[in-house]
């Protein structure tokens, strides 16, 4: 069928696994044993994200050229309650794609007199969920899988974005944003498409060079899990037998820093290994949105009464959205 091609041949790269293999073994190497079959992994993976990634960041970027922060506060501003919150958490899927990136971004919107709520929908959901995430999360688990962890990021963000709201925490912001001059309009130009694409070209670079270190060590993790890391410790640890799997998951994602495509390549292998789906998701949601780099710059614009709330919601919605995944795959798949 033409999903099934589109799944594994176009977002999957099937045919560069298989060319991949084949040159290595002209070259002698065997890729059935655990080296051959690491290095394969390796190279493989990295080659596939790195051409989705730079494809994906050259759109993603084109698309973001026409929502400029000054253009998106002008629109948020035109919605109110859970509406706003909605938009919030939409514009924060065409945003860059780490936590650390969204936060100088959502202190803007936050000085410019956004409200609160609604800047933490966009803060939520801009690490967490992504069109560069949706089509990835495609080429590995495939689409019904993908669009439900795109759903439930989501439904976090506005959940999460609408507490705070109702919680009237709009002290618990810096006091350097909250007396921050806002009130200029500022007219964002019409860009011609010429400049349009250098923008995207430039974000393509950018990024890039931001991102591949961790796609390396991310891909490199992950050919570990695949190739040297038994079978029975994942199983016994993330998977079904473990009532405990999601939360460990969840815990043990916050230390580290990666965004979706440095962590895909880890979770690929987790999958691969028998972890369960929603166990693997809370990993993969807790990296992106939790991260520690990203929740010490985050101190710096809010107090932490804003900020252990913030980190309370992010991580109960992550360990239901892991629980309620792990019930959907036991039922579904």
């Amino acid at each position: 069928m033409m999903w099934d091609f589109i799944q594994t041949q176009i977002l999957g790269m099937k045919w560069l696994n298989i060319l991949i293999g084949e040159l290595l073994s002209a070259l002698g190497l065997d890729i059935d044993n655990r080296i051959g079959s690491g290095i394969h992994f390796f190279i493989y993976d990295v080659i596939k994200i790195t051409i989705l990634l730079c494809l994906l960041i050259f759109v993603i970027s084109y698309i973001q050229s026409f929502f400029p922060p000054e253009r998106s506060r002008k629109i948020m501003g035109r919605f109110h309650g859970i509406g706003a919150n909605i938009v919030g958490a939409l514009l924060g899927t065409v945003t860059p794609f780490c936590s650390c990136s969204s936060i100088p971004i959502f202190m803007g919107f936050t000085s410019a007199g956004l409200p609160l709520g609604v800047t933490f929908s966009f803060l939520i959901s801009s690490p967490m969920v992504d069109l560069g995430s949706l089509v990835l999360l495609m080429s590995i688990f495939g689409a019904r899988i993908a669009i439900v962890y795109v759903v439930m990021g989501l439904m976090i963000a506005v959940a999460g974005g609408t507490l705070i709201e109702r919680l009237h925490m709009e002290d618990q912001v810096a006091d350097f944003i909250r007396n921050a001059n806002s009130s200029v309009e500022i007219e964002t130009p019409s860009l011609p498409v010429k400049e349009r694409l250098i923008y995207a070209k430039d974000q393509v670079v950018s990024t890039f060079k931001k991102v591949f270190p961790y796609i390396l060590i991310g891909v490199g993790i992950g050919a570990v899990i695949h190739n040297w890391i038994p079978e029975s410790w994942i199983r016994a640890v993330l998977g079904g037998r473990n009532p405990f799997g999601v939360i460990l998951a969840t815990i043990l994602g916050i230390p580290m820093y990666a965004d979706i495509f440095g962590v895909i390549p880890i979770a690929e292998a987790l999958l691969s290994k028998g972890a369960l789906l929603g166990t693997i998701l809370s990993f993969m949601m807790a990296v992106t949105t939790l991260s520690l780099p990203s929740l010490i710059m985050l101190k710096k614009a809010i107090k932490p009464k804003l900020l252990g709330t913030f980190i309370a919601i992010c991580t109960v919605g992550i360990i239901i959205v892991g629980y309620g995944f792990n019930l959907f795959q036991y039922l579904f798949i």
